[in-house]
Parts: structure tokens; sequence; C-alpha cells
């Protein structure tokens, strides 16, 4: 955003040979563009950091909500340029980048094209000069506040009213917690108000606004309310069966949990868990994990999970020495004795690609490792099975230094060619896809992974794919604006969906079940230590729950805000689909008969609550309208 002011001291000339429109450099962020002529749009990147790892996508949304255009950036592309042309219209298209973005993007248009900037919240949006400034609108009777956060770059920010100059400072201090912010209300009028931004300080900027709209322009003349025209979503269900839906499942505690926490987890239905075994535990205590994990199968009825070795204090750099393989030992004897009724995956170490320094340390111990579990036929006759590696993140490099070396397909190409006879599963961990719109990117990691391991005649993985860890942020780098709001469960159903389309998952994990005070990233809020409620994504998980089926049919889409799942089982059919745009869709399916027997439509919105919905069923047509920001299930039988 190093041009924010550019407009401003050029001048607003009607003149056609004016100087355009320049922003950068964004990171993560929407800028919606109306063009009342045609106009080019360019966007430049340039590399920010390990550009060399990431493949990322760019995506431009008309004034319906279809896609326009779309770009697709490879690892090796670190700096280059995408042109886009916009048709004049009343609706305003939609740029998409988004974070967590490696590249830095510069943005060009006509200074005509009316341009409106939706920073990211708590997550820093862009690198920006000392002194760059935007303006924003605060409508009549509104209660805003301007929120930001020190990413260690701009350290204060300074809003002036233009109307008479009243000024507002807020300095952006550091936190222990990265969810922690600074913010201050601004005053309420009974006229539309217009504040100049101004930015203290170099470098990474978050800044945003709540209780009104999130905009910003260049200048005070461009603070136009969006107009989104409704959109048409057009699907069509085929009966070619895919494969299975993947088990869902959530990361569980390392304790037994208490009786009180029961119904929460009832709610949540659990098919697939992910544990943690911390081996300097369990080689002093060898049977310290035996009865939460016998009460996790028996009264959860857990059948498939998937157990990382590592130590406690949140050590994942094991080491082929007398506690990790005591501990490995232990965690074999303990999942004998669940007597075989499940699938029990094992992998040696958490995320090795983002915790060991090379590939080659990563190798030792899992060989070491995977003959130690191999020694024992008792053990595959258990149902363990190895899974390999946990990497950080598949199809793009963990975050770490040398990135580019480190990237889990990679390790997970060369351990296969190595030693694949010794791998029964492919596992990975998801990271930093915050975006809604980019949450396509699962389906792609999916058929990655497949296209890895390979296909049997059946059209199956040769080795089960599993993904057993994700969120959307990793670590403690969370956003209450995700993680404690409605927008979890949009991004939650939409990842469920993708990384489900195609019928080649066995697992998928949300991390992790409840919150912890370093890390509120659960599906279940903890009052106490006798008090837990769902969190609005634990509620989200119920309402699938109810609708999954264990097939998934050939559906097409033509819509890019919403994500749709066909599934089957016997002779119920059910779409699992969400809204995740703002605007209305009118959605119509073509492939089932009318009338719908025993039919039902069910939203789940913003007030956390499922509810009945109309539909309807003529010459062989399904139709219903869907709210945004909306999760649907639309269920009937086939007999």
């Amino acid at each position: 955003m190093k041009y924010f002011a550019l407009a401003v001291s050029l001048g607003l000339s009607l003149d056609a040979w004016a100087a355009p429109v320049r922003w950068s450099d964004i990171r993560d962020g929407s800028l919606y563009l109306q063009a009342d002529r045609p106009d080019t749009l360019t966007v430049r990147w340039v590399p920010a950091w390990q550009a060399d790892a990431n493949e990322e996508h760019l995506y431009l949304l008309d004034g319906q909500g279809k896609l326009a255009g779309e770009r697709t950036i490879a690892a090796s592309e670190s700096s280059g340029s995408q042109r886009w042309p916009l048709e004049p219209g009343a609706a305003s298209y939609r740029l998409e980048i988004p974070g967590y973005s490696f590249r830095r993007y510069k943005v060009e248009h006509d200074e005509r094209t009316v341009a409106l900037f939706a920073p990211a919240k708590v997550h820093f949006s862009a690198e920006t000069r000392d002194g760059d400034e935007l303006y924003f609108k605060v409508a009549a009777g509104e209660h805003a506040v301007l929120a930001g956060k020190f990413h260690g770059g701009v350290g204060a920010l300074q809003a002036q009213r233009v109307g008479d100059g009243k000024q507002l400072s807020l300095a952006l201090k550091p936190y222990r917690a990265y969810w922690q912010f600074d913010q201050v209300a601004l005053p309420v009028a009974n006229a539309d108000q217009v504040w100049r931004l101004r930015l203290q300080g170099s470098g990474k900027v978050a800044f945003w606004l709540d209780g009104t709209a999130n905009l910003f322009a260049q200048n005070p003349q461009q603070l136009k309310p969006l107009r989104e025209d409704d959109g048409q979503t057009r699907l069509t269900l085929h009966d070619k069966v895919l494969g299975n839906t993947p088990n869902l499942g959530i990361a569980l505690p390392y304790v037994m949990p208490p009786p009180s926490s029961y119904a929460v987890l009832d709610a949540l239905k659990p098919q697939a868990a992910l544990y943690y075994s911390f081996v300097d535990i369990t080689a002093k205590q060898p049977h310290y994990e035996d009865l939460f994990r016998q009460l996790y199968q028996d009264r959860f009825g857990i059948k498939q999970d998937l157990t990382l070795l590592a130590g406690s204090q949140r050590q994942a750099d094991l080491r082929a020495d007398t506690t990790s393989n005591a501990g490995l030992d232990a965690w074999l004897a303990a999942t004998r004795a669940l007597g075989g009724k499940g699938t029990h995956y094992i992998g040696f170490a958490d995320e090795p690609n983002l915790n060991y320094p090379d590939y080659a340390s990563y190798q030792s111990i899992f060989n070491s490792m995977a003959r130690q579990v191999r020694s024992n036929p008792d053990n595959a006759k258990a149902g363990v099975r190895i899974a390999m590696p946990a990497s950080s993140r598949l199809v793009n490099g963990p975050f770490a230094n040398n990135a580019a070396d480190k990237r889990g397909i990679d390790w997970s190409r060369r351990l296969l060619a190595e030693s694949g006879d010794k791998v029964d599963a492919l596992a990975w961990h998801e990271w930093m896809v915050r975006d809604l719109l980019a949450t396509r990117v699962y389906r792609d990691s999916v058929r990655r992974a497949a296209d890895l391991v390979g296909l049997d005649a059946n059209g199956r993985p040769r080795k089960a794919l599993l993904l057993d860890q994700t969120n959307m942020s990793s670590g403690s780098s969370l956003s209450p604006y995700d993680q404690e709001t409605h927008f979890a469960s949009l991004w939650w159903a939409s990842v469920v969906i993708n990384s489900s389309q195609d019928g080649l998952l066995e697992m998928l994990n949300w991390f992790q079940a409840a919150d912890e005070p370093e890390y509120p990233k659960g599906m279940i809020r903890v009052h106490g230590d006798d008090s837990f409620e769902l969190k609005p994504i634990g509620l989200a998980q119920q309402f699938i729950q109810q609708h999954w089926l264990h097939s998934v049919m050939t559906l097409e889409n033509t819509a890019f805000e919403v994500d749709v799942l066909a599934m089957a089982e016997e002779d119920k059919r059910s779409l699992l689909g969400v809204n995740k745009g703002s605007r209305l869709q009118r959605v119509e399916l073509k492939g089932a008969r009318c009338p719908l027997t025993n039919g039902s439509l069910r939203y789940f919105g913003a007030d956390n609550r499922s509810r009945d919905a109309p539909v309807k069923c003529n010459d062989g047509l399904v139709s219903f309208e869907l709210p945004g920001q909306t999760l649907f299930a639309l269920t009937w039988s086939a007999s």
C-alpha cells in the first residue's frame, strides 16, 4: 500500500490518460472493484518470505459471485503478473488475495473504478510505508470501532474526521498472546462520518473496523455501499458413486475426560480421533494411556485413530533412543490390549518436515521404529498400521527457513520410494488456509496425495490418505473472529466438503477437541473443571454429522461461493452444502425425482441453530433460496 495516497496527490482528473491507481503491498484481503467503463485489472507480485516453497492462488469474482478469473501461481513463480478485464456494471467485482500469503501483491486499475479494500482482522493484511493514508465511512447511528494489531511494523493508527478535524489515536502494542489487539470506539453521530486513517510506522500492518462496513478507499468519493447481486447455483446429481466419505474426527486430550464432558463429545459424534503419545511418560508409566484410550474406543465408539509419538512439553523431534523405543513398546502393548476392534495408525514424529533439520534425520527414526512395529505380527493383528510422515502441510512447505527443501509431498515421495513396503498410510496436516474462497485447495491436496500413492484397480488409493490435523491457523496464531464465531462453521463445512469431494480421503480431523489456555482452538469451550459447551464450530459439526452418509456421489456444481457434497447410504440421499458468500443464492438441482420422498431442507445459520426451510420440486427440478453464510442439508429417500 505504498501508493495509498497517490490518487489524492495526483488529483482526480477525468482525463483518460490520467495515472492509474495502485495498491501495494497486499498480503491478505479483498479488493472490491466497480467500473463505469472498461478497465484492466493488473496484479503483480514479488516474493515476501519462502515464496519458492509455496503455491498460491488469486481469485476474481464478478458481481454475481461467479468466478471470472483464477490464477494459480506455481512455487517456482516467485515474481509475476496477471491481467484481467473489468466490464462496466453496477455490482462489484471482488479480487481475493488469500492469506497467509508468501508474496507481496501490487494491484493497479483505472482511477474512475471504485475500489474498496477489506483487510483481514487480527492477521496482518499488508506492508506499508510510514504516513500511508486511507479513508473510511461510518454511517449515521453506527457504533463503530477502529482496531489494529502490532505485527512488528506499523505502531499506531491515527484517525481524523474529515468534517471537523476531530482526531483519535490508537497505539498498537505488543502482546503475549497473538489474539490480543488494540481498539478505540469512534463517536456516534446523527449523520454519516468520513474519516482519514493515517498509518504510522512502516512494515506489516493489521487494521480493521467493527460495527460498520470494514471497507477502506484511497479517496472519500469512492466510499459507496457495496452492491452484490443474487447468485445462481446449478447442481446436477449423477448416480455414480465415487468412493467413501472420510471419518470425521477431532484431536482428543491426553487425559481421562471428566464425565461432565461426555455430553458434548456425544454431540460431536467423532468417527475418528488424533492422539499424542508422550514417550517420556509411557517409558516410565507403560499403562498411563490405557484407561482413556479404552474409554474413547468403547464409550465413544471411535474405531479409527492416529497416534503421533512425541515427547511431553511439545517435543516433536524424537530420536531412536531407549526412551523412544520403550515409549513405542508401551503404545504397542496398550493397542494390542484394545482387542483388535479398530484401525490404529501410528506416526513416528509430529510434523517431521518442520521439526527435523533434514530428511535423513527423520528417515533414520522412521526406519528404526518401523522395524520395531513390524517385528511382532501381533501388532498388525491388533489393527496397528504405520502412517507417515504427518507432515506440516503437504503441497506447500512448512513455516520454516529453507522450506523449499522440506515440502511434505517431497519427503513423502522419497520415503515411499525407499520404504514403501513399511508404509500403510500417508498422513499430513494442513494449516494457514484462512480464506473461505481458498478452501478449495483442500480438494487439490487430497488429489495430489492420491496421485502420489497411486490408485488400485478399483480406483482407490493404494495407501490410506489421512488428513489427521487441520485448523485455520497453526499453533497459537489465532483470531477470535475466526475461532469463536460462525466463520469457523463456514470454514469447517467448506473444508469437509472439499476434502471429501472425490471419495479418496479416509480420515479428516479438526485440531483440537477442547480449548486450552494457550491454544483456544477447540470445538468445545471449557468453563472451569467441569463445565463444557459447544462453540459455533462444534454446533456446526453436530449439524454436519446429523446428515453425514457413507458414500460420495458425483455432483456437478456451477457455483464458486457455494460448496456442496452429494452422499448416499442405502436408500438415503443427502446434499450437504455451505454458502460462504454474503449474497443470496438461488439453487437448482437436477437429478432427483419429484416429489422428493421424505424430503427435508434444513438450514444452519449465524444463530447456530438448525431450522426447516421451504423447498420446491417440479418437473424434476428441485429449487430453493439459500441465504448468505449458511450451511444447508437437503435429504430425501431414493426409494
